[in-house]
């Protein structure tokens, strides 16, 4: 057990924290799943803004690295191009 107040609410900080991030990480990947295994071009289009600022979002709260980010967005908008 943590011996400072201030540890403790630095504990329940994080725990908090984690799960949010965690949900939105979460949410961002089945939005990616959606836009991969769709093979309408239209919907695709619709989905992909929806997507990059999803990912943008992860890398500047440092959830992913921003060149994660970048790589995703680049291999999705090819993926949407090439329906």
């Amino acid at each position: 057990m943590a011996n400072h107040k201030s540890s403790v609410k630095r504990t329940r900080q994080t725990e908090k924290r984690t799960a949010e991030n965690r949900y939105h990480a979460k949410t961002t990947r089945n939005a990616i799943k959606d836009l991969r295994t769709t093979s309408k071009k239209k919907e695709a289009q619709e989905l992909l803004p929806k997507v990059t600022a999803m990912l943008d979002k992860l890398a500047k709260q440092k959830v992913i690295h921003k060149n994660k980010a970048a790589n995703l967005k680049s291999g999705l908008t090819k993926h949407v191009n090439s329906l």
